[in-house]
Order: C-alpha cells, then structure tokens, then sequence
C-alpha cells in the first residue's frame, strides 16, 4: 500500500525540542498527539507537574531552568543553528569503498520504500558520524542518510543530493520527498537534510521528519520547513520514483482541470497549463527530464518528458510527438495509464587506448541531458578546468560546459572550427588520458 500523507506520531518522552521542553515545564495536561505532544508521557508529566507544584514555593526559579536544550540536539541549538557537519561525496563504504561501474543513475524506488529503509536506521538507533559508514556502506550523516533511503549507487551530500531530485512545492510534499539546505559560504555549518513523512495535522505546520542527526538517526515531529533557518530549506522530489504496487498510476498525478487545448503547449507556449503538465509528468516519472523542474515556459524538457509518457503508453508516430493532446491530458489528469520508465543508460562504446568509448557528438549539444555530460565536466574539473563551473559539473549541457572545453581544446594548440568548445572523438581520447 502507497505510504500514507499523514503519520501517526508517538516519540520517546525525552524529546527534548523547545515545545516539549515547555511543556513538561508548565502544563500538567500534555499536548494531544496530532499537535506534537507525547501521548506516552502523559502518566509521567501528570506526576512531574504534581511533583514541581510541591517544589515551586522553595525554588521558584530553579524551576524555570530546569531542562536546558541538549546542545547535541539541532532541535533546540545552542547557537540557533543545527550542528551538523558532513562527510562529502564517497562510494558506498567509502573512500577505500568501490565506486559504482558506469555513469551516476537513480535507482526506482517506491515512496513506501523510501520511508522503510528510513525506519531501519532509527530502529538501529544509528549513531551520527562524518566519517564512518554503516554496514550497508552508506555514511552515518543526514546526507548519507537520504542517500541510503533514496537507494543511491554512493555517498552523495547536501551539495550534490538536489542533481537527483526536481524541486517542488510545499503543498507538494509526500512521504519520501526530502528538504534540502545546502549553505555553499560554508557547507559543515547550518547544512541539512532531511526527509519528510508526512503532516501531523490538517494545519501543516508540523510534519514527521526522519533524520541522521547527533546522536543518532531519529523520527520526530518538526516544524515546518525546520527548526532553523527555515526559509532556506527548498522541497526535492526524487527523480526515480515510480508508484506503489497497486496504485493506479501515481495517485499524486491527478487534476480536475480539463484539457486547454493544444494551442497553450509547444514552442512559444508560456502559461500556468505548461506547469501544470510538467508536475503531472513528474509525478509519473518524468522527473529526469526536467534538470530545473516545471515551469510555465514550453521547453525541450516538456516535449521529451510528453513524448516518454506517451511511448509508455505504447503509442508511435505522431501519437508520441511530445505535444499532449486530448487523449494525453486525460490519462495524465485521471492517474491511470503507464508510468514513465526510469531511464537505462544506453552501454557505452567499446573502449580504445584504454580510453572510455566517445558516445557522439549528439550527447554535447544545447537541450541535452545525460550522464555522459556530467562525466565530461567531472573530467574537465579534474584537469584544471573547473574554474567555469560556478554550481559544479550536471548532467544538463550548458555555457559553462561548452566553455571549459573550449579551453581545454586550446590548450591542445588548436584554433577555430577545432576549438569551437564542443567535444569530438579526440577532445574526448585526451580528456581521458
């Protein structure tokens, strides 16, 4: 069954947030469950509050005081700022670990999946490193945590886990999605990552997150977007989601909004219809096609995410062109129909000179997108080329791929048509030398 968008919540009684702090602090009625509260505690606070009454008239003050946040926790930080540094990015087990063969993909996964593979740390009580790595190869912080969650082929981090997700809107949230906040000035301080479970209540202000902070991997109601710098966490939905077995199509992917008409899809179209379509599509499994997410602007991204949900249907020809029709809209508008496949990376060329097969030039051109881009720039980085990289290197082409290998092409002595900034045969044989 899909993971529900509401979760029960019951958490240990030593929670030690600012709202619960407050609490056992000053009310001998605990909050109900669906508000935050710890229904388990109950029994516990009823004796505390009778227990403080008693002390209240001989230490007035000394009860104001009496919990203090623990500084290990990010829900009640010392500095108003979670204390969460990470590892960076590492094959599974780590450095001495072997990375995953071929290019970066995203593995399909289920939202209930997802949310199973969370529990099993917090069942563990994993505790919290920045440098070791679980059993199962993943690493013991809050970016290794969603990569474990997410089924990722390595260790990722808070600056590289958005390349793997489409962002979204918080009215969009489901079990599984994560909230991301990458502080690039300086990644050990303030970064996070954590993955949603759903609302505790109809209001939205409080959701169930399952995080990898100290001291341990932990379940807890938290507000919303976080405890701190909460205006900087963005929404990412994993680009390999594909619908729980028996859900007809992903229930997300629904609209009452009947078909516009053709005229507001396909180039020039600029319109609330374009990202709509968009969010449909990726909520079907279209995610990897869209590098920015949806928009209202008619892009490259549309037409193939369009044209990959109609080849799922099994249509050809000019029924699968990319530009939704009738038809199209309704199955996407109702949920049912075939989910968008996730992409199998085709195999690479055959390898000469010890050198990883050159895919073609149509892998290097404005509107592709592919993992071959993205080990490109990796390359191209490690050859000292990075400087034109301000985001780091991503599967989409764009300037600043086209510009560092005009740059390395010049530094090969060539001119003109040969420097032109796009990758031939033999950029690509002394690339990878």
């Amino acid at each position: 069954m899909p993971a529900p968008v509401f979760e029960e919540f019951d958490p240990a009684n030593d929670c030690e947030c600012p709202g619960c702090v407050h609490w056992r602090r000053v009310g001998p009625y605990p909050l109900p469950g669906r508000f935050g509260g710890h229904p388990a505690a109950r029994g516990v606070l009823v004796v505390a509050a009778a227990a403080s009454a008693a002390l209240a008239a001989s230490a007035p003050t000394a009860a104001a005081h009496s919990t203090p946040p623990a500084p290990h926790r990010p829900a009640a930080p010392a500095d108003g700022e979670p204390d969460t540094p990470q590892g960076t990015k590492a094959p599974l087990h780590g450095p001495g670990g072997k990375p995953a063969p071929g290019p970066v993909t995203t593995p399909p996964i289920t939202r209930t999946e997802i949310i199973n593979r969370a529990k099993t740390w917090v069942a563990a009580q994993v505790p919290y490193s920045m440098s070791l790595y679980w059993t199962d190869g993943y690493r013991q912080d809050c970016s290794g945590y969603v990569s474990m969650a997410w089924k990722l082929t390595g260790n990722e981090w808070t600056g590289s886990l958005d390349q793997f997700g489409t962002k979204i809107t918080k009215a969009e949230l489901q079990p599984g999605d994560i909230l991301l906040f990458h502080n690039p000035d300086n990644p050990g301080k303030s970064s996070h990552v954590v993955i949603f479970g759903g609302w505790t209540d109809y209001t939205h202000t409080y959701y169930t997150a399952y995080e990898q902070t100290p001291p341990r991997a932990r379940r807890q109601s938290t507000p919303y977007a976080y405890w701190s710098d909460s205006a900087k966490y963005v929404p990412y939905r994993y680009k390999g989601l594909i619908a729980d077995p028996g859900a007809a199509g992903a229930q997300a992917a629904r609209t009452a909004v009947p078909f516009p008409g053709a005229a507001y899809f396909g180039p020039g179209a600029d319109n609330k219809y374009v990202t709509l379509l968009g969010r449909l599509l990726v909520a079907r499994g279209g995610g990897s096609h869209y590098p920015k997410g949806p928009g209202p602007v008619w892009g490259a991204s549309d037409q193939r995410a369009t044209r990959a949900f109609q080849l799922a249907q099994g249509w050809s020809g000019a029924a699968a062109d990319g530009l939704p029709g009738p038809r199209t809209w309704e199955l996407l508008a109702t949920g049912r129909g075939n989910d968008i496949k996730p992409a199998v990376a085709a195999p690479a060329a055959p390898a000469s000179h010890g050198v990883p097969g050159y895919p073609g030039k149509n892998y290097f051109r404005p509107g592709a997108t592919n993992d071959y881009v993205t080990r490109l720039g990796r390359q191209l980085v490690k050859k000292g080329f990075g400087r034109f990289y301000t985001d780091g290197p991503g599967p989409a082409w764009g300037e600043a791929d086209r510009r560092a290998v005009e740059a390395f092409q010049r530094t090969q002595g060539w001119r003109g048509g040969a420097a032109d900034g796009y990758p031939g045969p033999e950029t690509w044989r002394r690339l990878f030398l």
